[in-house]
């Protein structure tokens, strides 16, 4: 360990010498950040703070600024020694999703590291306005939190009181990946007069089998995966009430996985989805 605090202090010191050098290399007045996770490099232009994040992690690719900046590993797998040779005022971490081996390793080699949770759609609205007090971008943050605010009550509102529909909400076809009532898309079918047929189950994403799907006998399946035409997939079991009536429908990922604004984005494609299921 003093082996690799030695070589990342050589690494942060010809950094600074490197922008020193350099006219206009510096980063845009206010903090030094690094994003350990793509949705919080989302959320960091979300709120402002785009011009001041140095380095990213992986996948990390909106808006497209995102897609230039400097790698940091993984959300499992970091690169320290590059991470500390950027120099970063703090790094944003997901408390759910970074491993808190990662951020403890980080906090030892004196990166600080700002957590970020959240758990539902309205603690994307308040992770957006924290982001932007840390970054000193309140005056972009705030507004930016309020319209999230006040899209999400819109959408309650317009399908308030719609018939239900049971929903098996499926993450990806091997496994089958589903969500709980713990998880933000699953809130998404709530606001949209769904049930979520494996809301009771524990944890975030767990995996279900095939024949517990049967015996669900959801109305929709909303598919997020990468498989562009789930209902050829789920042909294979016309019993389930959401094949027999063709309602295996799919959600971009990006936008109901990522607990960015987008998922406003994402809370109304799947309200549209489940609305046009009604319509049958």
């Amino acid at each position: 360990m003093d082996r690799l605090r030695a070589l990342l202090a050589i690494l942060v010191a010809v950094a600074s010498v490197a922008t020193a050098a350099v006219p206009g290399a510096a980063a845009a007045a206010g903090p030094r950040i690094v994003s350990l996770a793509p949705h919080i490099t989302e959320l960091l232009y979300a709120a402002g703070a785009g011009p001041l994040v140095v380095g990213a992690s992986e996948y990390s690719d909106y808006p497209e600024a995102a897609r230039r900046l400097p790698r940091i590993g993984d959300a499992f797998r970091l690169d320290y020694e590059g991470i500390v040779a950027l120099r970063p005022d703090f790094a944003v971490a997901w408390q759910s999703g970074t491993p808190a081996g990662a951020i403890a390793q980080l906090e030892s080699l004196g990166v600080r590291v700002i957590v970020l949770r959240v758990q539902s759609l309205d603690d994307i609205a308040a992770a957006v306005e924290e982001v932007g007090r840390l970054a000193g971008t309140g005056s972009v943050a705030g507004p930016a939190a309020e319209r999230m605010r006040r899209d999400l009550a819109g959408l309650r509102e317009a399908y308030a009181g719609r018939a239900p529909v049971r929903v098996f909400v499926e993450l990806d076809h091997e496994p089958l990946f589903t969500v709980t009532g713990r998880h933000p898309i699953s809130e998404m079918v709530a606001l949209c007069g769904g049930v979520n047929v494996f809301e009771s189950l524990p944890g975030l994403a767990p995996v279900v089998d095939l024949e517990a799907v049967i015996a669900a006998r959801p109305g929709a399946i909303l598919y997020t995966g990468p498989d562009t035409d789930p209902l050829r997939h789920w042909s294979r079991w016309p019993d389930i009430p959401a094949v027999a009536a063709g309602a295996v429908l799919h959600v971009p990922s990006d936008l109901v996985s990522r607990a960015t604004p987008r998922a406003v984005e994402g809370a109304r494609a799947v309200c549209e989805a489940i609305e046009s299921v009604r319509r049958r």
